[in-house]
């Protein structure tokens, strides 16, 4: 699991062409966002469809680079608006948006609940 302790996360608004590595990755962050992706920082990118992320930090002495691949449903993902590139999270809006479509998902189940006698 990635170790938050405060970093800075910053979201990819639009989309990212997924066949990027951690090569490719760092280079958007450098030549497009106009950042170092050897901060102390976490970077999210996101497909076209909406249901592939990437995520890439450095630890100190490497990259990380997570994915994850939902099965059903799509990230609540921003368009670039405005211009601007990218968007500022803290820990708690990255834990919704990692969490989101499986939750969505569980609220669109029909459960049944039994009433108790009182």
């Amino acid at each position: 699991m990635m170790a938050l302790d405060g970093k800075r996360i910053y979201l990819a608004c639009g989309k990212t062409d997924m066949r990027k590595g951690i090569n490719g990755l760092t280079a958007i962050i450098e030549t497009q966002f106009k950042l170092d992706p050897f901060n102390e920082a976490i970077f999210a990118f996101c497909n076209g469809n909406r249901d592939r992320m990437k995520i890439i930090e450095w630890d100190g002495d490497g990259f990380w680079l997570h994915l994850k691949r939902l099965e059903h449903g799509r990230f609540k993902w921003p368009e670039i608006d405005g211009g601007e590139k990218t968007m500022v999270l803290n820990e708690t809006e990255l834990t919704y948006l990692l969490c989101g479509p499986g939750l969505e998902q569980k609220l669109k189940r029909k459960q049944t609940t039994k009433k108790m006698a009182v």
